[in-house]
């Protein structure tokens, strides 16, 4: 017992852990952060840093654990960067709870928290964070996990030019979104658990008045790909860098059509025609759905920034004409982990939504144009890019 309580307090003072009020236990769970996060500054000016903790009811026994809760400490501060209700830690959990329940984790069940940390203005980003959940359970005791550190990552975020030129364009299902099929998208593939979506923008052609297709169409379910603003404009080179995969040839789906399940949960199932470039050592762009037979590169090419590789399309995994953009850290979709990165440039034009790219709700205003440099785009933002 003596050594027991020993390695607990051993435990303890590793992960920096505060002691445990006398009424509370430590949480039969395994938590951890798989891939440390790293800093990037949105399209809101603030710096961000969004990342998964994966929470695991080990023992089957222990029966539902129901976290009240998550709180967020920054290297040794007592005041956290971050409190989420039983309700928020809902709204961002996966796999998501039935409407208007709490979470619940079941013995022998995980459940994975998006976070999305939002510094205050002018704040150091924090060398490490560490997380604090209350559980209450049917069966045991009020319990706490009071620990699960990770190291922020000191990478610098990559800054690249623009993937298309010029044009509006909406950044859908973007960062910040946390149930997005990007970001929520988790791959399990031969032993290994990423997501390399974690920073991926669907980046869909809008007009000046926001909308997706030309005046005209009198059936958007009959559309053809001259209707969409965004078919068969040039994609661009985000920077210098060699080919390290492509593929052209795949037939391209009706714009709205059912879509099938993909095939593996490969570059090859789920992008169509693609394009991956390897821009810095180990650090990876690739642009998807792809206008068939329009590719310019192949394999081992080298290209330049602001050099034509084909033209926006609708093959792969796609309901509508846009162009998938990404970062990650390998050159395969499998296996390899989103990062972050900040276009040079930019005009930042505000909010939209899905339904007012299909004219429905009120009409989509442009704000002033403002312009952003060095910033990812958010969820759901309309940007216009320079022509180069």
């Amino acid at each position: 017992m003596i050594r027991h309580a020993a390695r607990v307090l051993l435990f303890a003072g590793i992960l920096g852990i505060s002691s445990l009020h006398a009424e509370e236990a430590w949480a039969p769970v395994e938590a951890r952060v798989p891939f440390a996060p790293s800093a990037f500054t949105g399209s809101d000016g603030l710096t961000h840093l969004a990342y998964e903790l994966h929470v695991t009811n080990f023992y089957g026994d222990s029966g539902a654990l129901k976290p009240q809760g998550l709180e967020v400490f920054g290297d040794d501060a007592t005041t956290p960067l971050l409190t989420l209700d039983a309700k928020q830690l809902s709204q961002v959990a996966k796999p998501a709870p039935a409407a208007q329940k709490p979470v619940a984790i079941l013995p022998g069940k995980r459940i994975v928290f998006f976070v999305w940390l939002t510094l205050p203005a002018g704040a150091p980003v924090p060398h490490r964070l560490h997380h604090r959940i209350e559980f209450t359970a049917d069966k045991h005791a009020n319990s706490v996990l009071d620990g699960a550190t990770v190291q922020v990552s000191e990478a610098k975020t990559l800054v690249i030019g623009p993937p298309l030129r010029g044009g509006r364009w909406l950044a859908h299902e973007g960062p910040g979104a946390a149930q997005s099929h990007h970001w929520g998208s988790l791959v399990a593939v031969n032993g290994q658990l990423t997501i390399p979506q974690r920073y991926a923008l669907d980046l869909v052609g809008v007009d000046d008045a926001g909308h997706v297709m030309r005046p005209g169409v009198k059936d958007i379910q009959k559309s053809s790909y001259a209707d969409w603003i965004g078919y068969g404009a040039d994609v661009l080179a985000v920077a210098d860098g060699v080919v390290r995969s492509a593929r052209d040839g795949e037939t391209e789906h009706p714009p709205l059509s059912a879509q099938p399940e993909p095939s593996a949960l490969t570059s090859d199932g789920l992008f169509g025609n693609y394009v991956v470039l390897e821009i810095a050592p180990g650090t990876f762009a690739s642009y998807a759905h792809l206008q068939r037979g329009s590719l310019k590169v192949k394999p081992g090419d080298r290209v330049r920034r602001g050099q034509v590789l084909a033209q926006l399309g609708q093959s792969g995994n796609s309901a509508a004409p846009h162009l998938h953009f990404q970062l990650s850290n390998a050159v395969t979709f499998e296996g390899s982990e989103g990062v972050p990165y900040a276009y040079e440039r930019f005009d930042y034009l505000g909010p939209e939504s899905e339904a007012q790219l299909f004219g429905q709700g009120d009409p989509w205003k442009a704000l002033p144009i403002e312009h952003r440099q060095a910033q990812l785009p958010l969820n759901d933002v309309v940007i216009q890019f320079p022509n180069p």
